[in-house]
């Protein structure tokens, strides 16, 4: 009996050990283009994946497109259907790495690590640097990101029309919570 719960242990161990891969489901990922004393350009998707490699810092998501929710239906029904095409390019990804991970010095104050990627939205690449706060949890790994992108990186074209509605440079912000 003795033999049987070592080796149980050992098993269990071993396999919260070889765990070098964490993941969500449930990631946010907001952006927001808004511009004062107009209607506010906000969207925000829940169900956003991300994997991360504890070992390497290599870091990816996927979003799909049709999952960003708007205040105003109407301002969602354009975004898909006007300016990012959702029917062609259904998702948005990006690839990259935290730069200089180190799984052991992430704590529940969380530590900044340099990331940067490539981010690809509507037929479109985008190389992306920029900042990831990551902290450890008791169950999971957090790992937040703000970062702004030009519209027209990714082929999306503001009309004349709303140009002056929309600001130039969208914030984007991320939140993943890794289990």
């Amino acid at each position: 009996m003795k033999k049987l719960m070592v080796w149980t242990f050992l098993l269990i161990g071993l396999s919260v050990f070889a765990q070098d891969k964490i993941s969500t489901k449930t990631g946010v990922i907001e952006f927001e283009a808004s511009v004062p004393s107009f209607e506010e350009v906000k969207a925000k998707n829940e169900a956003v994946t991300c994997i991360l490699n504890t070992k390497t810092g290599e870091i990816a998501s996927l979003a799909l497109i049709k999952g960003f929710r708007f205040k105003v239906a109407l301002m969602e029904e354009h975004f898909n259907e006007n300016y990012v095409n959702s029917q062609a390019h259904p998702k948005a990804t990006f690839k990259g790495e935290l730069l200089n991970f180190d799984f052991g010095k992430v704590d529940q104050k969380g530590k900044v690590f340099a990331m940067k990627g490539i981010l690809s939205m509507n037929g479109h690449q985008k190389e992306i640097k920029t900042t990831a706060t990551v902290k450890r949890n008791v169950t999971s790994l957090e790992i937040i990101s703000v970062f702004e992108v030009n519209p027209e990186d990714f082929g999306i074209k503001i009309p004349s029309v709303v140009k002056n509605k929309i600001a130039k440079k969208v914030k984007i912000s991320t939140f993943f919570e890794l289990q």
